[in-house]
């Protein structure tokens, strides 16, 4: 008998999906056996079909090491939130990703139309509900370094610190994988060194932050670093409630005795940008809507122009001597 299967599942809700404006929208991270992947989304579909559109993305790809791959059993389901049995609409394959190839999915997944239905039962209160269920089968090269990361941050949400000897046995218990290497007493896994060696240079106080359990400080550390590449994504790719949750993340960080006023500034910046992009959009919508009103006044003028100037050349034309006599 083969190896069993363990599928992990996840389950993402797009809330107002009618008034999305982004054309590619993409769910939280989510950890599958040590691999930490993420779905994407085409609201109004990728190119021109008129379906939804829904990927399975290798998360965070690009820090990964040369050579890694991985094969993958998924199956993504639109979910009918008034009756499960009506959730017919499941998509199943097996797929190798790797560094040419970092998503895959199913470009018409779901008839918008019938999606858009009243009373369908797929969108309720404007909230469409995706699951997506993964197992890894085979992973070359070495596991994805965020799974800790997502464990830790989960630990750190349950910081309080009225709690802390519980909350040291949870982050032990998040601290899974084995090869770490050793950074001025912070426990990273190599793909992080150069990462964290960077901070340092910058930031040398945060060397200061000892306490002396250290599954705590790599839990930090993990979810500092994972904080800083949420900064660099694209504004059109982060939505208000990931700058929330990045905004409790380093709270969570300074209730720990982080001095990270510096990521503060830049958790603003990002904010104010959030915050440009989305009114730049709804003044660009206007005015588009503004200038196509304009040109269709100045194609209706044009028109008029033609038919003035025809009949000031009949009012011109003299009268021929048949007219007369």
């Amino acid at each position: 008998m083969g190896k069993e299967v363990d599928y992990k599942k996840f389950t993402w809700v797009i809330k107002d999906f009618c008034s999305l404006q982004s054309r590619k929208i993409y769910s939280d991270e989510f950890v599958a056996d040590g691999c930490k992947w993420r779905l994407f989304a085409f609201p109004k579909g990728n190119g021109t079909v008129e379906y939804l559109s829904l990927y399975l993305d290798v998360a965070g790809s690009e820090f990964l090491p040369d050579g890694w791959r991985r094969h993958v059993d998924f199956n993504l389901r639109v979910v009918n939130q008034l009756s499960e049995d009506l959730s017919l609409v499941t998509k199943a394959t097996k797929h190798w990703f790797d560094a040419s190839a970092v998503d895959f999915g199913f470009t018409s997944m779901f008839p918008l139309n019938e999606l858009r239905e009243e009373n369908g039962g797929f969108l309720v209160n404007g909230e469409l509900k995706i699951v997506a269920e993964v197992a890894v089968l085979e992973v070359i090269g070495k596991l994805d370094v965020t799974e800790e990361c997502e464990e830790t941050t989960k630990a750190l949400s349950k910081l309080d610190e009225n709690d802390a000897v519980e909350s040291k046995d949870l982050l032990k218990e998040a601290s899974s994988v084995k090869e770490y290497v050793d950074v001025n007493g912070f426990r990273v896994f190599p793909s992080q060194v150069e990462s964290v060696r960077c901070i340092f240079e910058r930031h040398p106080k945060i060397a200061e932050f000892c306490p002396k359990n250290r599954h705590l400080r790599s839990a930090c550390m993990n979810v500092l670093l994972s904080l800083i590449e949420t900064l660099c994504q694209p504004t059109q790719e982060l939505s208000k409630g990931d700058l929330a949750d990045a905004d409790d993340a380093l709270g969570y960080l300074f209730v720990a005795g982080l001095n990270l006023n510096w990521l503060k500034e830049k958790l603003e910046q990002v904010s104010e940008k959030k915050e440009k992009e989305e009114a730049g959009e709804t003044r660009v919508q206007e005015i588009e809507e503004d200038l196509k009103k304009l040109k269709q006044k100045c194609s209706d003028m044009e028109a008029q122009l033609e038919k003035e100037k025809a009949d000031v050349s009949v009012a011109r034309a003299p009268l021929s001597f048949d007219d007369v006599v």
